[in-house]
């Protein structure tokens, strides 16, 4: 293979792959034809205890009622019924554990194991409406756990493992969990680190305020010593383990509230998003089949993600399982022991549909495509990407070098609080663009437009203006826990005379009519009167062969309002060059957008503070360009960052 790159503006499918597709382009017809209708067709593909009356009901707006008068078991529709078509056999989850341990376990294991759950959690005396947190890492009982909350009609509250003992306390005690289902201890990098101790941490941190939480159950992962408190600390395989293996599900309002996932707000008190049942298992079955092209019993699935975000519950639990799919899910990180670790995974089980992100597709680039091509990746059919937009460079590298040049590449905009994928292409139809969400699907509707409200005009250099949706959509988040004011003036407001949902994201739609999304509003910048989008820039640094990676911000400038200041990460073949690369970066920026955009400074840094789902912590990186203290640096895989980062400046 050539180290010249594909540079093609678009890339259809090919006619192979076009013919054997899921969805073709009379989606996009019927949905337009008669959008409840064909909303209707996609719930059809559930099972359901008792049919709805009406499709959607939104005189209570914003917030929506879909399937109104329906009732259904969202646990049932992911496993049991698999199960009773004669699928029982069928692995469901190919697990991997960091340490290298793994296991299979069969759709009618699986139904065992949640049954099993059920059970005790009801012996314990949990019921309907309940809330639940779970903290646990990527083990299975993280997931048999989950099913077994939708099975009882107990909304799960799941807190990414990372999190500080803080922060989980902060969301146990918004949603007044009775239940904390957690491990002993996590694997990271080969070391076993607490986790159960960090529970107990969280529950003795207030000091005297009281908390809700009755009993936390525990899964014995890494064997380390734990903190006891008897009577409230149970064992797993002591009880659950125990119980018996068969439970029979029973059917939920189609809007009983299946789950609440806290997200940062601006404020800093996180907002607890509502998601409930039937419309939301509708949009997740019916995205994970189409955007994904996922063939039941024939396809090997992996979702790189954590369930502790919104993509590990659509696009590992409930979308996946409930299409009957066979997944990979992997424990730990993707360099333990070595870089190598994905590849020997998509190896070992023969993965066919891949879906991560940009981040991690960045990381990959500056570790080296010797890496990836070491390996034997054929098996590869389809490419996804999410979490913020891709660069069109990345973009390239992921299709050329992880697929083969073949793989259509799916990039998915979408957000915790949409709950499932809102504007991809569909891998069959839509002849891509490197970087671009391209259009709604099929069923959605959303549009550009400038403050007023108006729509912005195809292809005009200025038709920047924000994403926003003007329908509403089957799994959409019913509001904000507790603060249903926070979720009007949060979502609402600012296209409220409309009745539009603002997502926070700028976009921009080509002569096409493809959109293009920009990333956060707050990361748009404005200098001398022009808004730059962060994404931008940072695209056009990374398109220079010598950086893996770019962080930009805009930080406050007496002369033009905000100057841009960017950090890089160059890649291993790179050579730091001082003023001369960065004069080069600077002369790339001003060449591939404008010489407006040309960055203020550039620092070259060793590594970019970010989250441990990946996302770049921008807003540091502002308050350091700034010379500010740093704001909260808890979520940050390593705070140490800014050490390096202060370094570099000087």
């Amino acid at each position: 293979m050539t180290e010249t790159t594909d540079h093609r503006d678009s890339y259809p499918p090919t006619a192979e792959f076009a013919a054997a597709a899921n969805a073709d382009a009379s989606l996009y017809q019927r949905a337009t034809a008669d959008r409840d209708a064909f909303w209707a067709e996609q719930a059809d593909r559930l099972h359901w205890e008792q049919p709805w009356t009406k499709v959607l009901d939104w005189s209570d707006a914003p917030v929506a009622k879909w399937f109104v008068d329906g009732k259904l078991n969202v646990a049932y529709n992911c496993v049991d019924r698999h199960v009773l078509d004669g699928h029982g056999d069928q692995v469901a989850i190919h697990w991997e554990g960091e340490p290298g341990d793994s296991r299979d376990i069969t759709y009618a294991e699986l139904l065992a194991e949640v049954s099993r759950a059920a059970n005790y959690l009801t012996e314990l005396g949990l019921e309907a409406g309940d809330r639940v947190a779970i903290y646990m890492p990527m083990v299975p009982e993280a997931i048999v756990s989950m099913l077994a909350c939708a099975r009882l009609g107990l909304t799960h509250s799941v807190v990414f493992a990372g999190f500080s003992p803080t922060a989980l306390r902060q969301r146990v005690d918004d949603a007044s969990a009775r239940l904390i289902i957690t491990t002993d201890g996590q694997w990271r990098r080969g070391k076993a680190a607490p986790l159960k101790e960090a529970v107990d941490e969280a529950l003795y941190a207030n000091g005297d305020v009281p908390h809700t939480v009755e009993h936390v159950l525990v899964v014995r992962r890494t064997d380390i010593e734990v903190p006891w408190t008897e009577g409230r600390d149970l064992w797993w395989h002591e009880t659950v383990a125990q119980a018996a293996p068969e439970h029979r599900a029973q059917a939920f309002d189609a809007e009983h509230p299946l789950f609440i996932l806290y997200t940062s707000g601006t404020t800093g008190k996180p907002k607890g998003i509502l998601h409930t049942s039937g419309g939301y298992l509708t949009q997740a079955s019916y995205t994970h089949h189409n955007v994904f092209d996922h063939k039941a019993g024939q396809d090997i699935y992996w979702c790189t993600a954590d369930i502790g975000w919104v993509t590990g519950h659509t696009y590992i639990v409930y979308g996946p399982l409930s299409n009957r799919t066979t997944q990979v899910v992997y424990e730990g990180t993707p360099n333990f022991p070595d870089e190598h670790r994905h590849w020997n995974i998509v190896e070992k089980y023969g993965v066919t549909i891949y879906y991560t992100a940009p981040t991690l597709v960045r990381t990959f680039m500056k570790w080296g495509r010797e890496i990836p091509a070491a390996h034997d990746l054929s098996s590869i059919r389809v490419l996804g990407s999410v979490g913020e937009p891709i660069n069109p460079e990345a973009w390239r590298w992921y299709r050329e070098v992880i697929g083969a040049n073949t793989a259509p590449i799916v990039d998915t905009w979408w957000q915790t609080e949409t709950g499932s994928i809102m504007i991809s292409p569909l891998p069959g139809v839509t002849a891509a663009k490197p970087g671009a969400a391209m259009t709604p699907l099929p069923g959605i509707s959303a549009m550009v437009v400038d403050e007023e409200g108006k729509a912005v005009e195809l292809g005009e250099s200025e038709a920047n203006g924000y994403l926003v949706l003007d329908q509403p959509w089957p799994s959409m988040l019913r509001g904000i826990w507790g603060d249903m004011d926070r979720y009007r003036s949060t979502y609402w407001e600012r296209y409220a005379e409309q009745g539009w949902y603002f997502a926070g994201d700028g976009a921009k739609l080509d002569a096409d009519g493809d959109l293009w999304v920009l990333g956060r509003v707050d990361d748009v910048m404005n200098v001398s009167g022009h808004r730059i989008s962060t994404a931008e820039v940072e695209s056009a640094l990374v398109g220079h062969s010598g950086v893996a990676e770019a962080a930009v911000v805009g930080a406050s400038d007496a002369t033009t309002g905000q100057g841009i200041v960017a950090f890089v990460i160059l890649t291993a073949e790179a050579e730091d060059t001082g003023d001369a690369l960065i004069g080069e970066l600077k002369a790339e920026v001003s060449r591939e957008i404008s010489p407006i955009a040309r960055p203020r400074e550039i620092h070259v840094v060793p590594e970019l503070p970010k989250t441990r789902s990946g996302k770049i912590m921008r807003r540091l990186l502002r308050d350091v360009a700034d010379g500010r203290e740093l704001g909260d640096t808890s979520t940050l895989v390593d705070p140490n960052v800014f050490e390096a980062i202060r370094a570099s400046r000087a």
